[in-house]
């Protein structure tokens, strides 16, 4: 196998999701919806399992302390591990979402398949309790979470690591389009620098 070509093959898969024109758009669309929450005291919501869970976190961190975004995830074990074991794994989220969001928050639900019964069952209660939902899918197009959102990103692929990696790229584009910077800072308040 010639491992160059083979590589460069690979991050081809990445110019159609990451340079077309329609993503600029709804991208922004996105930067709109949190700083209209954030100006309503409002929070947002990121969850998501395995490799998604992961992007969660990063961004729910990245989102609050470099965007002035408030952010949770639901992401410790003892969280997930009680309300699995109490309302069965497909409900933890959906409960979770009932005790810990508020109406008005933006709920960011991310999942390579769409399929994930925890995050479509998140979807539909979310949704009923009128709270924003995003949802980040790929592999299908017609996958049931990519049609429960208020804003839904789907990467058209069916390789996990290119639609996780496609989806962070996404999300920590549009904390730096909240910033206005691509380069900035670790610690934003020893710089002075004040998220907008």
């Amino acid at each position: 196998m010639d491992e160059q070509r083979w590589l460069a093959s690979y991050f081809e898969q990445y110019r159609p999701m990451l340079f077309q024109e329609a993503i600029l758009e709804q991208l922004v669309e996105l930067k709109r919806l949190l700083i209209a929450a954030r100006e309503a005291g409002k929070k947002a919501v990121f969850a998501g399992n395995g490799g998604s869970a992961a992007i969660a976190s990063h961004c729910a961190v990245d989102f609050t302390k470099n965007a002035g975004i408030r952010c949770v995830n639901f992401n410790e074990a003892d969280l997930i591990t009680c309300f699995a074991n109490d309302y069965g794994y497909e409900r933890w989220l959906e409960k979770a979402l009932g005790f810990y969001a508020d109406p008005g928050d933006v709920v960011i639900l991310i999942s390579s398949s769409g399929q994930s019964k925890n995050m479509v069952n998140a979807a539909l209660y979310a949704a009923a309790r009128r709270l924003a939902v995003v949802t980040f899918t790929g592999f299908s197009s017609d996958n049931p979470l990519r049609a429960l959102g208020r804003l839904n990103y789907w990467v058209d692929s069916r390789a996990y690591n290119v639609v996780e990696m496609t989806h962070q790229i996404w999300l920590l584009a549009v904390c730096d389009l909240i910033i206005g910077a691509a380069e900035y800072p670790a610690s934003r308040a020893e710089s002075g620098a004040v998220a907008v």
